[in-house]
């Protein structure tokens, strides 16, 4: 199995497909990257020779991948909350930072649902009696 950048690509996809699993890296980054080193796209990762995975290997170094692109963004998210921008204070409520609607969706973002100022016949008769 060959491994790139500290992650284990697979063997039985073709390389387009296996390089993706590497975080920074999507399906137009990795056709160039084949294309520049003039290896065939549908290549399974296994027939890869050994010259091969150290080309690819060079070439995932000059970008930044993984745990360094993972840290970039955090720290730019930290900087949006530390200056108190729209998008940071939206990163801090936990809510969508870019646009989307949240009356209806949002779901992923917001957790689950909490459901507020909803009154059962119970409750309302149990106040009442009070």
């Amino acid at each position: 199995m060959p491994r790139i950048s500290g992650v284990n690509i697979p063997e039985q996809k073709p390389v387009k497909i296996s390089l993706t699993y590497i975080f920074g890296i999507g399906k137009k980054t990795a056709l160039d990257m084949l294309k520049k080193l003039s290896i065939r796209p549908e290549l399974r990762a296994k027939d890869l020779t050994s010259d091969q995975i150290l080309k690819l290997q060079n070439q995932v170094k000059e970008l930044v991948v993984e745990g360094e692109l993972k840290r970039t963004i955090r720290n730019n998210i930290e900087i949006l909350k530390r200056i108190k921008s729209y998008r940071g204070l939206r990163h801090s409520m936990g809510l969508p930072s870019k646009g989307q609607r949240t009356r209806t969706n949002a779901r992923t973002k917001k957790g689950k649902k909490k459901t507020v100022g909803a009154m059962t016949k119970d409750t309302r008769s149990k106040m009442e009696t009070k």
